[in-house]
């Protein structure tokens, strides 16, 4: 499974394979040509009320993560199959928004996929 998050603000190149944004808002002051997506998975994204709640604090990172992944844990199976099925195949980059790369929900997002291979 190849599975490798990037900023959506970033150049994309030739190995990103499919580009997915897994936010569910469209980034400030980024075109949708800009972006070059694949697919936009709005419903892998936190809940609204778990993003506000994290605000991208680190000393909250750890109680996000775990509820992230409760969250994530009780989706649709056929929302996330499509995410693992891609990243089964081919290269997959999720994309996301936030400023801190270490400190984010795709972080989350690749490492459960990864797990449900």
């Amino acid at each position: 499974m190849s599975i490798r998050i990037k900023r959506v603000y970033a150049s994309s190149s030739a190995d990103d394979g499919r580009r997915v944004l897994v936010d569910r808002l469209w980034p400030r002051g980024l075109s949708k040509q800009r972006a070059e997506l694949d697919e936009w998975c709005r419903d892998v994204a936190p809940s609204p009320e778990l993003r506000r709640w994290f605000g991208h604090k680190p000393e909250r990172w750890e109680a996000f993560r775990t509820a992230y992944r409760d969250e994530l844990a009780a989706m649709d199976a056929a929302t996330l199959c499509p995410l693992v099925e891609v990243a089964r195949d081919d290269r997959l980059t999720l994309l996301y928004a936030a400023r801190n790369e270490q400190h984010n929900h795709a972080r989350v997002l690749a490492e459960f996929l990864e797990a449900r291979q």
